[in-house]
């Protein structure tokens, strides 16, 4: 039996349809990825629901209950679907919402199964990771590809050599659809060590990423001017004191060969925004 409902929807009605996919939780520092693909799934028409009682672990990952006036009014469940978006005439099919706890095998097949009844001709998957990089600087975005000659936007493909991390959900249903020979890609932006909360720099960049390597004009939303507000409160919160503008300074300057480490430079800048809470240096807080 499968995980997901699918909707009424007609593969032939679909325009090239890329299915562009984003889980909260693991690798996706800052909320920036799911926040991309929960902003380009906004109002779109649903296309396939999947099966939140089979998928995630309620005691982990619990339902927001809405109390209202003594009384129980709303119960929120994680949620997982696909929703249509339609950009410069061709289709976007956005896999989105928690990342799920149970049956990842099966939940890739079933991916799989649509893409291949939908027509999917390409999967892209969007990503963030806590990296030392400097909020003064453009956002770094690392690219994977599963074939050589996929990458249309110029960046660069890494990280070269092995890497070896505990792997996310959605890395392991990528990993079902490019077995199957569907071309997928994936775009990863690297959010500074020292934001605790949305980063929304990082989510333009995805968009402007996916945007170039799909060859349409994809919407920006209010991140650009999210993500002024926040360098600004930043700015702010760093002027302020001068041990955390030398560290900046040294990631801005040095190369990445003598920088030091990600969690020292976390637990300087840290350590600094903690006692400084009204300086607003959270960016989004």
């Amino acid at each position: 039996m499968s995980l997901y409902r699918r909707e009424s929807i007609a593969p032939e009605d679909l325009v090239a349809p890329v299915m562009l996919a984003a889980f909260d939780g693991w690798v996706d520092a800052a909320g920036a990825a799911s926040a991309v693909a929960e902003h380009l799934a906004r109002g779109g028409e649903p296309v396939a629901r999947f099966e939140a009682d089979a998928l995630f672990d309620f005691r982990s990952r619990r339902p927001v209950l809405d109390i209202v006036d003594g009384s129980l009014a709303r119960l929120e469940w994680p949620e997982l679907a696909i929703h249509r978006a339609r950009v410069d005439g061709r289709d976007l099919l956005v896999l989105h919402g928690a990342e799920p706890d149970f049956r990842w095998r099966e939940l890739g097949q079933d991916v799989l199964e649509l893409c291949l009844q939908l027509g999917v001709v390409e999967w892209v998957s969007l990503g963030a990771i806590p990296a030392a990089v400097p909020h003064t600087r453009p956002v770094p975005v690392m690219a994977t590809a599963s074939e050589e000659g996929l990458l249309r936007t110029g960046g660069p493909k890494g990280p070269p050599g092995l890497l070896r991390v505990p792997s996310a959900c959605l890395s392991a249903v990528e990993f079902a659809v490019a077995g199957a020979g569907v071309p997928c890609a994936g775009f990863y932006a690297q959010v500074p060590h020292y934001v605790g909360g949305p980063y929304a720099a990082a989510s333009v960049a995805l968009i402007e990423h996916v945007g170039r390597h799909l060859g349409v004009e994809l919407p920006l939303g209010s991140f650009p001017e999210d993500a002024a507000a926040q360098r600004a409160r930043l700015d702010a919160a760093v002027e302020a004191d001068e041990e955390v503008r030398e560290i900046l300074r040294r990631l801005e300057s040095v190369s990445e060969t003598d920088l030091p480490s990600g969690d020292e430079l976390a637990a300087e800048i840290e350590r600094f925004l903690r006692e400084r809470p009204n300086d607003g240096g959270r960016a989004g807080g």
